[in-house]
Parts: C-alpha cells; sequence; structure tokens
C-alpha cells in the first residue's frame, strides 16, 4: 500500500506522492499512545523511490519534528500556552523523543523567525530532544565495542572509521579515506559511481558487523536506510550548493557529507546530526579526531553541511568506558501543508 501511495518503484513516483528524492518519500504512522510514559506512538517507514523496498528498521528526525504539531492538531495532545512538551514514543525503536512545541491561541504556532539552512523560508522552532536514543537500534551506543575500527573491506581495502548509534546508526569515515575534502556538493558525490560503490561496500560491510543484515551485499535491499555513512574532516571555508552563500571555516567545528539509501543528503539530517553531536564528545572517535579542542568543551556543536549549518545541542556523561547521552537536541520547523484523500490502484495491492 505505501509503495503505490508513493509511486514507487519509480525513479520520479510520477504516479504517487513521492518527490523522487529519499527525502520526500517518507511516512509517519501517527496514534494513542501505547507505552506508558508516552503522549503519542509515531512508527517511522522509509519508502524506496526506484525500488519495491519499505524499510522500518530506523527513524527520520524531520519528520519527527511534525509529530508533535500533529498530535495537537489532531486532538492525540492537548494544547498548553505557550510551550506544549509532547512525550514521543518512536514505536520502531522503542524510544522516547521530547518535543517542545510553541502554541498560540490554543493551536499550534506556525510563524516565527527560526531558519533552518537549506529550507526556505522560517518558522516557529520546534525544539527535539533525542537523550534516549542512546544504542536506539543495536543496543549499544559503540555497536562495535570500539571507538575505532580498522576494517578490511573487499574491493576498498583496509579503512579506519567510527560506528556511533545514536537517533540512527552512522558510520564515520575520514574524507580522505575516500579522497575526499568533505566540502563536495552532492551532485559532485552522487555522479561519482565508483566512489558509490566503494561506499556501499564499506555500509555494507559495518551493517553486517553490528547484526543489521547477515550478509553485507545485501544491505542495498534488506537494510536501505540505515546505517548512514558520513565523511567528515576538520573545518574548512566553502558555499552552499543551493544559494552560494560562503560557509567561513571560523563559522563551523567540522565539515560532513552524509549519504542514505544510496545518495548523499542534500543537507543533514537530524539524527545523523545528533549521532556526529555524540561521536565529538567520545574521545577516540573520527569525529571527535576533527573537531578543534575548544569545540569540544562546548555544548553546541555546530556541522557544516552541502547547505549551510546545522547545529546540536549535546551533553554526554562518563563513566568509565561507558557514555551516557543526558541532552542531544536540535530545533525544527514543521507546518502542516495538506490534507485530503490519496487514492491507488486496486490492481497494486495484489
Amino acid at each position: 500500500m505505501l509503495l503505490a501511495i508513493f509511486g514507487s518503484p519509480d525513479p520520479r513516483q510520477i504516479d504517487g506522492l513521492g518527490g523522487g528524492d529519499p527525502l520526500t518519500s517518507k511516512f509517519a504512522l501517527i496514534g494513542p499512545s501505547t507505552h506508558s510514559k508516552a503522549d503519542v506512538d509515531y512508527k517511522f517507514a522509509q519508502v524506496s523511490p526506484d525500488k519495491p523496498i519499505v524499510d522500518w528498521k530506523g527513524n527520520c528526525g524531520n519528520i519527527s519534528a511534525a509529530v508533535g504539531p500533529f498530535s495537537i492538531d489532531e486532538g492525540f495532545v492537548d494544547a498548553s500556552e505557550p510551550e506544549t512538551t509532547i512525550c514521543i514514543h518512536q514505536v520502531n525503536m522503542n524510544r522516547i523523543i521530547l518535543a517542545k512545541v510553541p502554541v498560540e491561541d490554543g493551536k499550534v504556532k506556525v510563524e516565527g523567525d527560526f531558519s533552518i539552512a537549506g529550507v526556505p523560508g522560517t518558522g516557529s522552532k520546534i525544539e527535539l530532544d533525542f537523550y534516549d536514543f542512546g544504542g536506539s537500534t543495536t543496543g549499544k551506543l559503540l555497536p562495535t565495542g570500539n571507538m575505532k575500527d580498522r576494517l578490511d573491506i573487499e574491493g576498498v581495502g583496509r579503512v579506519e572509521l567510527s560506528v556511533v548509534d545514536a537517533a540512527n546508526p552512522v558510520v564515520f569515515l575520514r574524507a580522505s579515506e575516500l579522497g575526499m575534502k568533505g566540502i563536495e556538493t552532492p551532485r559532485e558525490i552522487d555522479t561519482n559511481r565508483p566512489l558509490l560503490n566503494r561506499i556501499e561496500r564499506i555500509r555494507g560491510t559495518v551493517a553486517e558487523l553490528i547484526g543489521l543484515v547477515k550478509d553485507r551485499k545485501e544491505s542495498s535491499i534488506k537494510s536501505p536506510y540505515i546505517p548512514f555513512i558520513a565523511f567528515v574532516n576538520e573545518p574548512i571555508s566553502y558555499s552552499s550548493w543551493t544559494n552560494g552563500v560562503k560557509i567561513e571555516q571560523e563559522q563551523i567545528d567540522l565539515v560532513s557529507r552524509l549519504l542514505f539509501m544510496g545518495v548523499t543528503h542534500k543537507t543533514y539530517p537530524v539524527t545523523g546530526t545528533v549521532a556526529t553531536g555524540v561521536a565529538a564528545k567520545i574521545p577516540g572517535t573520527i569525529v571527535n579526531d576533527v573537531v578543534p579542542s575548544k569545540s569540544i568543551e562546548r555544548k553546541e556543536l555546530h556541522i557544516g553541511h552541502p547547505a549551510g549549518i546545522i547545529t546540536t545541542k549535546v551533553d554526554i556523561r562518563e563513566k568509565g568506558t561507558q557514555f551516557t547521552i543526558k541532552q542531544a537536541t536540535v530545533g525544527r520547523t514543521a507546518r502542516r501543508i495538506m490534507e485530503g484523500y490519496v487514492y491507488i490502484r486496486k490492481s497494486l495491492l495484489g
């Protein structure tokens, strides 16, 4: 049914609601909470545009941002001014997201001055806290048990990487491991087929290593959404691919380019932002290595992505060799664009 709704499999998704891009091929199922500590249930699905695949394994931070406003609009949660805090039960991972949603005159406040790099205009800021998402998929914040691993990847060679599972599992590499700088545009990356093939081999190997698939060769089919894979570097000045605005190295703590579903994220995912922020705070990870020490001492981390800068506030507590997330927040905006019915062909349901 979801494939039919989105118009998949078809790269353009012309016979459905999808936008021909993994970023606009996502689904949220929302209803009354089945969790004793939550106000509402939210289940996420990533629908592949060009393959008959629906992946239920992970979560999407941008979709998570819309759950709170939708829950208030639909009456699942009572509005409280000036801000309503909503405990969202993320069903896929059985974790809690805290959403702080601005409210005005008993309704979700949409207008505001908060801006997001890569998103036109401004809106009212919704704060999401993923404090409960350490080891969200694998059960471990560091799924391999190490800050860094050196793996022999078939067809690639020996690669040094870090795997951090916070909000979603992410594989981090230095950009130089791939012969990159970390400031490439999505087009430069997505048109480099040999590079994409190497990245998928690395991703598949890690997916098998951390138990998401039994065979690395099946990762693009059985776990296409996670793990994400990101390559990072020290702060470097560059220009946004969307509007040409210059991002100065003094404004950011690192540069990163992240891939999911076989393509480059045009900006940077919220869940990837959380994982990057958490990784920066853990000594010995690839991300920690590239971030200046003065930046690690702050709660805020500024990530330079293809369209600009995204910021996360992270508080990590260390006890022995164990790390616990106390705070991992990201600011978002969300508004209702439409409501109605979607019609699908009966023949597509089999």
